[in-house]
């Protein structure tokens, strides 16, 4: 795939709604700027007028940098890849139309594909881009249905949105699974997320095929080894210390799970400087012909 050349930006010269911010003695404006990435692969900068800046591929969608105040949020695996044939390991990677294994590959192919910027716009010096997914002969290989999937992307001084959107565009029903495998970057031994207590578990650690049901008791869960669980019913607001020194929430509408996972030391090279904890959708969402479902999550760092 070529890379974009468009670079966009806003100043008061175009529009009374963007105001002009002075940082340094230059000036900064809310900008989407479209670049090549790693491998070639084509990437796009959100930067704010704040100050702080997100980066995405259109490779799986995939988010794989936020920064705010200079300091990146997000993790990137090492032993990631960018050469457009295997997911990118890290960032905020899409697991669609399936979460873990199933009928089709590890965490379908949402994020094995290339998708395409639609659109950007600046809301109140809020860079804002939307990119598209749709079936193609790859896909339909493996999930024979026709859809269109939106993927709109908001950068605030410190919260990074995101609004994911799948419409059946088929001619019969379908069901799919799906969530965001975020990566933050953190000092496990210190990590930890709150707001979990309460909800039922399913504990794959001793089995990823048959789950162990139980309830968290725990205020606060840590990760002191592997840890692989999926929350059902999870509340709409998670609260997650990286042990770096900083408290992220973690907001949502629609997506309904969540799942906590560090590798230990199945992944010795990195796991002491992450933890996923990921909004998740693992009931099935059936959607009839030209049926659409959307979910929003919202990273906010104090």
């Amino acid at each position: 795939m070529a890379a974009l050349s468009m670079t966009w930006s806003c100043s008061p010269l175009t529009s009374s709604k963007f105001r002009r911010v002075n940082r340094y003695s230059g000036m900064a404006f809310a900008s989407v700027k479209s670049t090549e990435g790693l491998g070639n692969l084509p990437k796009v900068i959100l930067t704010s007028p704040h100050g702080s800046e997100a980066e995405l591929y259109l490779f799986g969608a995939c988010v794989t940098s936020w920064k705010v105040d200079s300091k990146d949020l997000l993790f990137v695996r090492p032993d990631a890849v960018f050469n457009g044939q295997k997911p990118i390991s890290g960032g905020i990677p899409h697991c669609f139309p399936q979460f873990g294994p199933g009928p089709i590959q590890q965490h379908g192919f949402g994020r094995n594909m290339n998708w395409s910027l639609v659109s950007s716009e600046n809301v109140e010096e809020k860079p804002i881009v939307t990119l598209e997914l749709k079936d193609g002969p790859y896909s339909r290989a493996m999930w024979d249905y026709s859809f269109h999937a939106l993927y709109k992307i908001t950068l605030d001084k410190k919260t990074l949105s995101t609004e994911l959107t799948v419409k059946n565009t088929d001619n019969k029903p379908f069901s799919f699974t799906t969530a965001l495998h975020t990566y933050f970057r953190a000092s496990v031994t210190g990590a930890s997320v709150s707001g979990l207590k309460g909800c039922k578990t399913l504990n794959k650690v001793p089995d990823p095929t048959n789950p162990v049901d139980g309830k968290e008791e725990r205020d606060v869960v840590t990760f002191p080894g592997f840890v692989d669980s999926v929350y059902l019913d999870a509340p709409n607001e998670l609260q997650l210390d990286n042990g770096l020194g900083d408290k992220i929430s973690i907001k949502n509408t629609n997506w309904s799970d969540a799942v906590l996972w560090n590798p230990h030391l199945t992944m010795e090279q990195s796991y002491k400087d992450f933890v996923c904890v990921e909004n998740a959708k693992i009931g099935k969402v059936q959607l009839e012909p030209e049926q659409s479902w959307t979910a929003v999550q919202h990273l906010t760092v104090s």
